[in-house]
């Protein structure tokens, strides 16, 4: 342990002092929270970002020309800026604030989606993908007599390409998949995936809900056509998240919502809309949250994302060998590569009674089905037990948890 220590720069002791809710104990424990990949937990400065926001400069933004709502207007789209340049789009234009990744998956599905499917077509995503990533596309090719194509899963948790190809043609009009799982970890060969798919004309979108806080997200780079993500996977608030599009597509697409903000002029005979990005931000904003998460990319950015991946690769190393080594436990999911997602089942012991014997000691882990049910289909499963890390977890709590573990599965007979 000590060895693979060495190989990260962070200051583990510092990163975690930034975290309050970790300074705690439950039930009795210290508190060991490993469930990341369905929230990570929120440092000081996006905490008092949202607290100075409503105690400082409340107000709506982009339409007061009060001090008040300048500042408001300024921070809001600072944000903006800074995403351009955390995933590198070309334009801060191309970044457009949601809900969510589940929202920004549906605006694309109800707007590029119906523009551009019609029936016989067909789309692709994978027997890896998030319910997000499943159900909008169902809907879609339900309304439009569209094919809904998966690609196939290896028992390992990895897609292959060879699969991947088999099923484009000239029919294939959107490739939606996942950047890594959240159930698995399985980081897929995306770069790949949108070289093909661009090759017979398709677009595609990134489910990027696992990825942009644990590794390097450039859309340029990629060539994606679409990218989704999550604030509170990032170490942001919850109820934010954003749309990448390329700049022409967005411009060609309807907006999702009518209102205020989405619009040029009104009148009662015809409306006109907007720019981008706003032509796709109706209504009043999350604008607290969307503020902090500035403070959230900042955090990313000043522990630098490489030295993020090579921790949180050193965590997964070391958990997968603790684990492996445990008789009965059957680990879920063994990529080649993959973000800090452990997913595993314990021989003869449903995974919800697991995560309440965890909870008992303190250990927050996530049971279930983790919104992939055809995912645990494929690996006949009712569901698993995951352990997900982000970069203030440490190899002492994967000994507690790998303790807990031995003594639980010592009860079984």
């Amino acid at each position: 342990m000590e060895a693979a220590i060495k190989q990260s720069s962070l200051d583990i002791d510092a990163i975690r002092a930034q975290f309050p809710v970790l300074d705690q104990e439950v039930n009795g424990y210290p508190l060991t929270y490993f469930d990341n990949a369905a929230t990570s937990q929120k440092p000081i400065r996006v905490i008092e970002a949202l607290n100075q926001y409503y105690s400082a400069y409340n107000s709506n933004i982009h339409r007061g020309v009060h001090s008040l709502a300048e500042k408001a207007t300024n921070a809001y789209e600072a944000t903006r800026v800074s995403l351009q340049k955390f995933i590198n789009s070309g334009q801060k234009e191309e970044i457009i604030f949601t809900k969510g990744t589940s929202e920004s998956i549906n605006l694309v599905a109800a707007t590029y989606g119906r523009q551009n499917i019609a029936k016989g077509d067909e789309i692709i995503i994978t027997g890896l993908e998030h319910h997000s990533n499943i159900v909008p596309w169902q809907m879609l090719c339900e309304e439009k007599e569209a094919v809904l194509k998966v690609v196939p899963i290896s028992d390992k948790g990895e897609i292959d390409l060879e699969d991947f190809n088999a099923l484009l043609s000239d029919k294939t009009k959107i490739v939606s998949v996942a950047f890594a799982s959240n159930a698995l970890g399985t980081i897929n060969p995306v770069k790949e995936i949108i070289e093909a798919a661009h090759k017979v004309g398709a677009v595609v979108l990134l489910d990027s809900a696992q990825a942009v806080a644990h590794l390097e997200v450039d859309v340029q780079s990629l060539d994606c056509d679409f990218l989704a993500a999550s604030a509170h996977k990032m170490y942001g608030p919850t109820g934010v998240g954003f749309l990448y599009g390329k700049q022409h597509l967005l411009e060609e697409m309807p907006p999702y919502q009518g209102g205020g903000e989405m619009i040029k002029e009104v009148t009662f005979e015809k409306t006109t809309y907007n720019d981008i990005p706003f032509k796709f931000e109706a209504g009043t904003p999350n604008i607290a949250d969307i503020i902090a998460l500035n403070e959230a990319i900042g955090f990313i950015n000043d522990l630098g994302k490489e030295n993020i991946r090579i921790y949180e690769d050193e965590l997964l190393k070391y958990a997968t060998e603790k684990l492996e080594a445990i008789d009965k436990v059957k680990l879920i999911g063994t990529a080649k590569h993959k973000v800090g997602v452990l997913s595993f089942i314990i021989e003869g012991m449903h995974p919800f009674d697991v995560g309440m014997m965890l909870d008992a000691r303190g250990i927050a882990v996530r049971t279930g089905h983790h919104c992939t049910m055809p995912l645990m289909q494929r690996f006949e499963l009712e569901g698993t037990i995951r352990a997900s890390f982000a970069v203030y977890n440490t190899f002492e709590e994967i000994d507690t948890m790998v303790a807990s573990l031995q003594k639980i599965t010592s009860r079984i007979k």
